[in-house]
């Protein structure tokens, strides 16, 4: 049995656009991306750049805010209830029920930066999943021998799973950061006198610029490595059960 002749030419066209995005990604945008954040770790030398460590001196907000006029000056108000006499939960921005309503400012430079974090992470998870579903496309079928082929592809899907996961991590040391800011913030304003909780904020925004910085190296290593990788097997990618005399690297 097989496939009608109108499923397999759309299945063709599928597997060729598939090739072409890769090829374009693994030739142009890998390559591309090197140069681009190689440029930008280099400008953050500079002290006007929003990466450098020289920020750090006047980016924190360590003040503790008063509450918004709407709270009760003479303590937290009390709960709203429900009709059969429950107490709601107060919703997302609602600071009526809390026990500590004063503000503590985020840190609006290091939250630019976590953006550019983002994106690059985005880009680089979305680069690498269209890269596996073609060198996955190009695996043969599963057969004894002349396997060596496939021994590389499947290394190259594993350093680009790697990759991926990497993506990943730096994506969510962003969430792990708002989490530890949030609890210094927390012990600041509920122990506004003691003066260290301040400095633990300076120093933990001071850490999250170095990481800023650090996570573009990080990105732009892992565009080399797979770039490197790919451009040095691309011919055993492509045809997996060619000429196996050329080794891996």
């Amino acid at each position: 049995m097989s496939l009608p002749k109108e499923v397999s030419e759309k299945l063709e066209a599928f597997r060729s656009k598939v090739a072409s995005t890769a090829n374009d990604i693994v030739f142009r945008v890998f390559p591309a991306k090197i140069i681009e954040l190689t440029t930008l770790i280099d400008s953050t030398n500079t002290p006007d750049s929003p990466f450098n460590i020289a920020q750090a001196s006047t980016l924190t907000d360590a003040r503790v805010y008063p509450a918004p006029s709407s709270v009760d000056p003479g303590g937290p108000a009390k709960r709203r209830r429900t009709e059969d006499g429950g107490a709601l939960s107060p919703t997302n921005g609602d600071i009526t029920s809390t026990r500590y309503p004063d503000l503590v400012h985020a840190n609006k430079h290091i939250l630019k930066l976590s953006e550019t974090t983002k994106s690059e992470c985005a880009q680089l998870s979305d680069c690498c999943d269209k890269v596996k579903l073609w060198v996955n496309l190009t695996m043969p079928k599963i057969e004894d021998g002349d396997n060596f082929g496939v021994q590389i592809q499947e290394e190259v899907l594993s350093e680009l799973l790697r990759s991926q996961e990497s993506a990943y991590n730096i994506r969510d040391s962003v969430r792990q950061h708002y989490l530890a800011r949030a609890k210094i913030c927390s012990k600041l304003i509920k122990y506004p006198n003691v003066e260290d909780y301040a400095l633990a904020l300076r120093e933990h925004d001071e850490k999250q610029l170095f990481f800023a910085r650090q996570n573009l190296v990080d990105i732009r290593n892992i565009y080399a490595v797979i770039t490197d990788i790919l451009h040095k097997n691309i011919a055993k990618i492509r045809s997996p059960k060619g000429n196996n005399r050329a080794g891996l690297y």
